[in-house]
């Protein structure tokens, strides 16, 4: 049986649930800068306060399982901006995570016209590791005790790839 495919689209409204249970899987919340337990009404709040950021839908069989969303910088870094990514725990390992990245990339080279996409990962996310260097991110530097990750402070390897 071939797995199901993959949608990518824009983010509507009605979505801030399903956007919910991706960020409070706990793979998820272990891979990114969410916290547990995080309600629709603060995912709702979030959502309608950010103003300079693409956010792009991984669909399959009409469920939400996966988000990633770009933030424009501003002013002398107008060429660049950072992105962040999530997967749905049930999800991850199938091409959710590549199909979307996939298409950021292209919206970012091919729309926007940005020649730097900027991320951070934890140091012990190979999985994601790999697929941003399979995409041409590369690797720039190491930000010691970053930020508190399960009741640590881990560090974090900022990569960016830049399109010439």
């Amino acid at each position: 049986m071939d797995p199901s495919p993959i949608q990518i689209r824009a983010w509507e409204p009605d979505d801030i649930p399903a956007l919910a249970e991706v960020f409070n899987q706990p793979r998820v919340v272990w891979g990114t800068l969410q916290t547990p337990y995080t309600s629709v009404a603060a995912r709702r709040k979030r959502a309608e306060s950010r103003v300079d950021t693409f956010q792009l839908f991984a669909v399959v069989e009409d469920r939400v399982v996966g988000t990633i969303g770009l933030e424009r910088f501003e002013k002398r870094r107008a060429h660049a901006g950072g992105i962040g990514m999530a997967v749905h725990d049930a999800y991850a390992g199938r091409g959710c995570g590549r199909a979307l990245l996939e298409a950021m990339i292209a919206q970012a080279d091919l729309w926007l016209n940005l020649t730097r996409l900027e991320l951070s990962v934890w140091p012990d996310n190979d999985r994601a590791i790999a697929l941003y260097e399979h995409l041409g991110f590369e690797r720039e530097g190491l930000h010691r005790a970053y930020a508190w990750r399960d009741g640590a402070y881990a560090d974090a390897i900022t990569m960016a790839r830049i399109r010439v």
